[in-house]
This record gives C-alpha cells, sequence and structure tokens, in this order.
C-alpha cells in the first residue's frame, strides 16, 4: 500500500502526540472521511510510523470496512446497489468490536475483519490486536454519522481525525476501483456518480464532529 502525504501523516502524528504523552494504556484514534479520501493508507502508514518509533505493539490499524455484509445478504435484502452505504454495514458489529478494543481484558487477543478487495467480501478475524497494543487506528466512512447505530462509535474514539482530498482525485480513485471490479467504463461512472458520492455528501456532514480535520494536497 502506498504512503499517505507527508503532510497529512504529520498532522496526524501530531494530533496523537498529547494521547501518547498521557496515562492512557489504550487509545483508540478514528479517522473517518469521504471514499477513496485515503483514510486507509493514513490508518497503515500512522500505525506503522508509531511501530517504527515505538515498537512491535505501539499500534494496530483496523478497518471499518470489515464489517461489509455479506454479497448474499445484500441481496436478499435487495441492497446489492447500495454496496457502500451506512445500511450495507454491520454497524452494531463494528461499535461492539470498538467497546472490546476499548477496554481488552488482560492478554486478550481481539480479532478484528477484513475487507478483501480481491474477494470483495469480509474475512473475519484477519487483524489479531493484543491487548498490549497501545493505540487502534480504526478508519471508515461513517465513524462519526450522529445516527444509530453509528453514534454508539463516536464516544468510543478518543480522537476523531476527518480526512478530505479534492474531489476530482477522490472520483477518479473511485472510478478506477470500480473499473478493478470488473464493470465497464460507462457502468463504473454510473455506480460512482450514484453510489460513493451520494455517500459521499452523507459524510461531508458529519466533519463538524472530528477533533482533527487534515486535507490533502
Amino acid at each position: 500500500m502506498a504512503s499517505s502525504h507527508p503532510a497529512v501523516l504529520a498532522g496526524a502524528r501530531s494530533a496523537v502526540t498529547p494521547l501518547l504523552e498521557s496515562g492512557l494504556t489504550r487509545i483508540l484514534v478514528g479517522i473517518a472521511g469521504p471514499p477513496a479520501a485515503g483514510k486507509s493508507t493514513l490508518a497503515v502508514t500512522l500505525a506503522t510510523a508509531l511501530r517504527t518509533e515505538y515498537g512491535p505493539d505501539a499500534a494496530v490499524a483496523v478497518p471499518m470496512d470489515g464489517f461489509h455484509l455479506a454479497n448474499a445478504q445484500l441481496a436478499r435484502l435487495g441492497l446489492s446497489d447500495r454496496k457502500g452505504a451506512p445500511e450495507t454495514f454491520d454497524g452494531a458489529g463494528f461499535a461492539a468490536l470498538l467497546r472490546r478494543l476499548r477496554a481488552p481484558a488482560d492478554d486478550e487477543v481481539v480479532y478484528a475483519p477484513e475487507y478483501s478487495r480481491v474477494l470483495h467480501e469480509s474475512i473475519g478475524g484477519a487483524i489479531p490486536v493484543p491487548a498490549a497494543v497501545r493505540v487502534v487506528v480504526v478508519e471508515g466512512n461513517y465513524l462519526l454519522l450522529p445516527r444509530p447505530p453509528w453514534d454508539a462509535v463516536r464516544p468510543v474514539l478518543d480522537l476523531a481525525l476527518y480526512l478530505e482530498a479534492p474531489a476530482p482525485v477522490r472520483v477518479d480513485a473511485l472510478i478506477r476501483r470500480q473499473l478493478s471490479r470488473g464493470l465497464e467504463p460507462v457502468a463504473a461512472v454510473d455506480w460512482v456518480e450514484r453510489s460513493d458520492e451520494v455517500n459521499a455528501a452523507l459524510i461531508a456532514g458529519t466533519r463538524r464532529y472530528a477533533d482533527v480535520v487534515l486535507s490533502r494536497p
């Protein structure tokens, strides 16, 4: 995976510093923002930077995308053409995972799922988070959405970052993402306009709930 822009990483690292200097033994950092803003890249880059600086137990990145409903369930619910919208995730399950990550039992390893862009399905138990890990960096579209079940997420976070990027940059990345799924160019553009950008507009309204807003150049 590519590294996040140095200025964005520096802003995130600066925001985390006061928490690292506190007495907290477990820190939850959330990164929200619209589709293709670079949330996953920033989460992984930040976690990697913290491990480099503080050691292997310093940080782990956990994506919200691991809570995508299975494609079979989306088909059953008639939501296949809305994949990526809030109702196409197990938001309550994600909030429950964060509560476990907030206060793990001694020596407990909490396993988080991840999303495969090869299989286009979630994979359970893919990311181990040992109790010794100090910083858990979670990322996803709807971390700051103020409606159930997503409204249970923000109170669990010690720090909420919102990452934004120029719309043309995001849209281009989203179209390329849909092309990689096998969609024809016209269908890829239609999906982005009809689904991803509708979701982006909803997410933009949550920006004000973040502690820090970061902008990609």
